[in-house]
């Protein structure tokens, strides 16, 4: 995701992770730890968004708090681990391939400062407003990019993620859609992916347009159609609007705080802000092309001065009111990342009441979240099935 994810800063302090769930604990879909599995092939199959468990977990970038975020082994252990739904990024190559990035600057994710070869990609753009100096997919080729290898982009906090970096390449949009359809034989179920449109205002204006070309992937693979298991995702309300006259499967606008405005406004002249998108009427008009909305976690539930959580906006009730689902964004298990009354101790990269939180925000009414931790996901979301 953008925007909001995007002024994630990292943090520092010595990593004090309690231990991960091994994959082979968590291997039979989170069964062995008595999280409730994903619904049955049979239940899922051609029954499209409502069919998905509720809460259903999200894994954001794959399983992100244990691995090198948007790579094949991220995705797989989310995958092992049970999540209902894995995301992806996407943004082009200069030949126009869709690859699985947080950002088009890859500086922070990949070995690229590593590779001579590259040096003189190395440059200062204006994307989305923002200032960025470092590499860009948009200035590769998919054959130079599969030179280049993940690495984890918050070591500070995740140092135990470092042990993967070099791992994995940067995959393809079309090879996660062929991993989909490997592990969907296996397991006799659909697999579900949560895609977004990275910058498309950008990226149009650079001839690189996303819609067109993900419309294209989708519909080679099946995934274009209204029961199909993926969510089309995006900050900027037009992509969306694209993508519902190209195919048909849900699509989802993603709302970063409430005093931004996407950067598709900014550029239209729309003096809309995201505090006018969630009011009724704003929501309304969301409704009107779109299956659902992802808010920031503080558009539900604001933070006060000390990061202390208060009360919660009535987002989830209007946003049900006009039949939307809500899958906010993003819950991670550190201290750093979490409400302040439930960090615990004084360092940031350590483990606070990650629990204490999850129940807070299903207690809202969301029908789903991101998380970089799949595993504490499904555990804190079978506790609060069970009341």
């Amino acid at each position: 995701m953008t925007q909001g994810k995007a002024n994630e800063q990292q943090q520092g302090g010595r990593p004090g992770r309690r231990a991960v769930l091994t994959t082979a604990v968590l291997g039979a879909g989170g069964a062995a730890l008595g999280v409730a599995p994903a619904a049955s092939a049979g239940e899922r199959r051609g029954g499209g968004i409502r069919s998905l468990p509720v809460p259903t977990v999200i894994a954001h970038r794959g399983a992100s708090g244990y691995r090198p975020e948007h790579t094949l082994g991220s995705y797989q252990l989310a995958l092992d681990m049970g999540a209902h739904v894995i995301e992806q990024d996407l943004v082009p190559t200069k030949d126009g391939h869709l690859v699985c990035r947080h950002e088009n600057d890859i500086t922070g994710t990949t070995d690229v400062a590593d590779h001579p070869e590259f040096a003189g990609r190395k440059t200062t753009k204006s994307v989305d407003g923002v200032s960025y100096t470092g590499w860009f997919t948009e200035d590769f080729t998919l054959a130079e990019l599969k030179t280049l290898r993940a690495k984890e982009r918050i070591p500070g906090t995740r140092q135990e993620n470092t042990l993967y970096d070099g791992r994995w390449d940067v995959p393809t949009l079309e090879e996660v859609f062929q991993w989909a359809e490997r592990e969907g034989r296996k397991r006799g179920r659909e697999i579900w992916l949560h895609i977004e449109t990275k910058h498309p205002t950008y990226f149009r204006g650079i001839g690189l347009g996303l819609e067109e070309r993900l419309a294209k992937l989708l519909r080679k693979y099946g995934r274009h159609k209204k029961h199909s298991p993926n969510f089309l995702q995006s900050f900027e309300p037009s992509s969306i609007q694209r993508l519902s006259k190209l195919v048909d499967a849900p699509l989802v606008v993603l709302l970063s705080s409430a005093a931004s405005r996407p950067w598709d406004f900014v550029e239209a002249g729309d003096p809309r802000t995201v505090a006018d998108l969630v009011k009724p009427e704003g929501l309304k008009w969301i409704a009107s092309y779109a299956q659902g909305l992802g808010p920031t976690l503080d558009l539900i539930i604001p933070r006060d001065a000390s990061g202390r959580l208060t009360q919660p906006t009535t987002l989830v009730r209007d946003a049900h009111a006009e039949g939307l689902i809500l899958h906010p964004y993003t819950m991670r298990n550190e201290n750093s990342f979490l409400p302040a009354e439930f960090r615990r101790g004084t360092v940031a990269s350590d483990y606070g009441d990650a629990f204490g939180a999850f129940k807070v925000w299903f207690e809202t009414g969301i029908d789903g979240i991101f998380t970089d931790n799949p595993d504490t996901g499904l555990l804190a979301a079978a506790d609060f099935r069970k009341g």
